[in-house]
């Protein structure tokens, strides 16, 4: 099947319009307030490290995630229960918030398991070849195979960007079959879905920026304190909410016009 830009993206704006209320208490629970807390326990997210050496400016960075790193861990695990919940919300069988909340808890593991087969694979095929070619042909040999292998990279995320809907609207909680099935779902489409990744990623960088500017100035102007961090943190987790729902119904659409009509739906046609 030919993948249709326009159709998918009428489809996802159709279902946040169709699922506003329900999606917008999930990732009011899930998103929203774990942003907003994550900005009061970690302030430095708003306003950046306090002090940064201008002769190793990454090293207040990697000093700021390696002493925070369980708090964006916890947060990265909350997100994806509600990204997955979210997803469940989008099923044909139209399941109350109480049942999508369930589905994303069980199908938690089996994304997590997925996600890790994902990164080791992709740390031996491409990462070996470029420590390997910096090894032996120098910097510049690192760099060239380097970009070849975000080539390979970006291609590969496409292939396997419908592993979360294939589990959680497949019903498919197997790790491997998930991946096998993305994989095989986005045959002979990859460049028309990179292309509309591409579209939609752009849009949520200038957007994020914008909002990150926005924010890091009523933070400035407030202060660094409880107000000021309030402010920052609902404005950033607002919009973490409002662009995961639209890219998780981005990603339903996506599958569902891929994998064609669900078991339910072709049930209903003949009722």
């Amino acid at each position: 099947m030919k993948f249709d830009m326009g159709r998918a993206w009428n489809e996802a704006t159709a279902m946040v319009g169709a699922n506003k209320e329900l999606l917008a208490v999930i990732a009011g629970i899930f998103i929203f307030l774990p942003n907003l807390a994550l900005a009061l326990l970690v302030p430095e997210m708003m306003i950046g490290p306090a002090e940064v050496n201008p002769e190793d400016p990454m090293a207040a960075f990697q000093a700021f995630y390696a002493d925070n790193g369980i708090w964006f861990l916890l947060l990265g695990i909350i997100q994806s229960v509600g990204t997955l919940s979210l997803l469940a919300l989008l099923h044909d069988r139209r399941p109350t918030v109480g049942e999508a909340i369930r589905t994303g808890l069980v199908t938690l593991i089996p994304y997590i398991a997925a996600q890790i087969l994902l990164v080791l694979g992709l740390s031996i095929v491409l990462g070996v070849p470029v420590g390997v070619a910096a090894a032996l042909g120098g910097p510049a040999a690192g760099v060239l195979v380097g970009l070849l292998a975000f080539v390979v990279f970006a291609y590969v995320m496409v292939k396997f960007s419908l592993v979360s809907p294939e589990m959680v609207i497949g019903a498919n909680l197997n790790p491997i079959t998930a991946l096998r099935n993305s994989w095989r779902l986005t045959k002979g489409n990859s460049l028309r879905l990179f292309g509309f990744y591409l579209l939609l990623g752009i849009g949520v960088i200038v957007v994020g920026i914008v909002i990150s500017m926005i924010s890091g100035l009523f933070v400035a102007m407030l202060g660094q304190n409880t107000a000021g961090l309030l402010v920052g943190g609902a404005l950033s987790g607002l919009i973490a909410a409002i662009w995961s729902v639209l890219i998780v119904c981005v990603l339903a659409a996506v599958y569902k016009q891929l994998a064609g009509p669900s078991a339910e739906t072709v049930s209903e046609a003949f009722e």
